[in-house]
């Protein structure tokens, strides 16, 4: 009897990851506004090019830079999400699949997200150093103070996740020896 009971609790919790995929399905839709935002952004920039100075020029690309790396965080974050937390994707041996896929536990994620974010605010921060004369210097601050509480937040997580891989209850795969 108990032991029908805590068959069924456990393929229940087993089952309950398929609640993540409504978020995963979210955020493929938050990459089709994403692509409508960038295609926005583009077809306003393109048409004044020309008459663009050069530093509204570096601005407009930095923003599309900007949406791309956004674009790849926010795929690399459904694949690997999805692939850690809820089924593989089966895609066989499809010529397109990235290397990465599959590969990226949940410390590598960890690190990439930080990573990408690191970026992406970097490029904001560009974004600002471009247009320094219109920026109060507090602004700044702020932002140069923001962009190092990331970099600093992402060397701690990459010295944590390197600590922990050789702590206790960390066992890494034993090598395999070749027959004699």
């Amino acid at each position: 009897m108990f032991r029908k009971i805590e068959k069924f609790l456990e393929l229940l919790m087993f089952n309950s990851r398929w609640l993540l995929a409504p978020f995963y399905i979210g955020m493929v839709g938050a990459m089709v506004i994403l692509l409508v935002k960038f295609a926005q952004e583009f077809l306003h920039i393109a048409p004044g090019i020309l008459s663009s100075s050069e530093g509204e020029v570096i601005l407009a690309v930095l923003t599309l830079v900007d949406m791309s790396l956004v674009g790849n965080l926010l795929l690399m974050v459904i694949f690997a999400g999805y692939e850690n937390f809820v089924s593989k994707i089966d895609v066989g041996k499809h010529e397109d699949r990235p290397d990465w896929m599959g590969k990226v536990d949940y410390s590598g994620l960890k690190i990439k997200l930080i990573a990408s974010i690191v970026a992406i605010s970097g490029i904001e921060l560009l974004k600002s150093f471009v247009n320094v004369s219109d920026m109060k210097d507090r602004d700044l601050a702020w932002r140069v103070g923001i962009h190092l509480t990331f970099v600093v937040s992402g060397v701690f997580l990459a010295l944590m996740d390197r600590i922990t891989e050789g702590g206790p209850g960390h066992h890494p795969p034993k090598e395999k020896k070749p027959p004699h």
